[in-house]
């Protein structure tokens, strides 16, 4: 299977520079999406953790099947859940980052995450909405945004994803928003290797209509009003809704993955016999 590649000039740059500096931090923030914690976790983070010590942040949890979240905060070690759109859970975290604080000068962190899993989010709300950008700093590595806030100085990092994940891993991506549709052929590529997921993981109370097999994402798309001349589908459009549904939450709360499992996603949508990629 071809590998899917999508890793932006920014992206690498990013990494290069967090290279640069981590000698200087006290501390990693990891931020992931509590849906899929394995899936949405950095590329950066095994190798940072040998470095530094690392936080996690599960981000989204009003999203999440709680009982399996459960699982993933006892698996996972210095982890904490958060709904960072209403700041739950903010006040541990900084708890937890100011245990980290040397006795003469601020705790020196990255806030870290492959895109739109709410790094954005953290990163506001640990800075505060006053605080602007810190100028030069002596010792520190310039030409990145550090900010000062509540004895924290922090600097920020843009979203990276893996450049050598593979197409199944992507799937898992766009179906949280965290990857774009289009790397993986579309929006009715990805919907349709959805529900397949679905349904092969006794998920089908997520579908909005009854599955059935390859007619389903058809079905949703009539539901949803995507509808053409002839009265067609628009599958395209269809997909797009179904994914957007799906990642928000409105088709209720779910956890895609669990601690040591492995499942394996079909990217060629058109048979579960051809080969599929694991991931952990």
């Amino acid at each position: 299977m071809p590998r899917t590649v999508w890793y932006p000039g920014h992206m690498a740059k990013g990494t290069r520079k967090l290279n640069e500096l981590v000698s200087k931090l006290d501390l990693i923030v990891e931020v992931r999406d509590a849906r899929a914690p394995a899936s949405t976790s950095s590329p950066l983070i095994k190798a940072l953790a040998k470095i530094k010590p690392v936080i996690h942040v599960l981000s989204r949890k009003d999203l999440a099947d709680p009982a399996k979240l459960q699982s993933w905060l006892s698996s996972l070690k210095h982890t904490y859940a958060a709904d960072l759109r209403k700041r739950e859970g903010l006040s541990a975290i900084k708890k937890a980052i100011l245990k980290f604080k040397p006795s003469h000068r601020e705790v020196r962190l990255a806030v870290v995450g492959i895109p739109n899993v709410g790094k954005s989010l953290l990163l506001n709300s640990l800075i505060g909405k006053s605080n602007a950008g810190v100028g030069n700093i002596p010792g520190i590595t310039k030409s990145v945004s550090w900010y000062r806030n509540e004895g924290m100085l922090i600097v920020d990092s843009p979203g990276i994803l893996d450049p050598h994940a593979e197409a199944g891993a992507h799937l898992i991506l766009s179906w949280l928003g965290c990857a774009k549709a289009e790397v993986v052929g579309g929006y009715e590529n990805a919907a349709s290797a959805l529900i397949k997921f679905l349904i092969s993981n006794d998920m089908q109370n997520l579908i909005p209509v009854e599955p059935d097999g390859a007619s389903t994402l058809e079905a949703i798309g009539r539901k949803y009003g995507c509808l053409i001349s002839g009265g067609r589908v628009n599958m395209e459009l269809a997909g797009q809704k179904f994914i957007e549904a799906f990642s928000s939450g409105r088709l209720g709360l779910v956890c895609l993955e669990m601690p040591g499992e492995q499942r394996a996603v079909d990217f060629d949508i058109s048979s579960h016999d051809d080969e599929a990629v694991d991931f952990v």
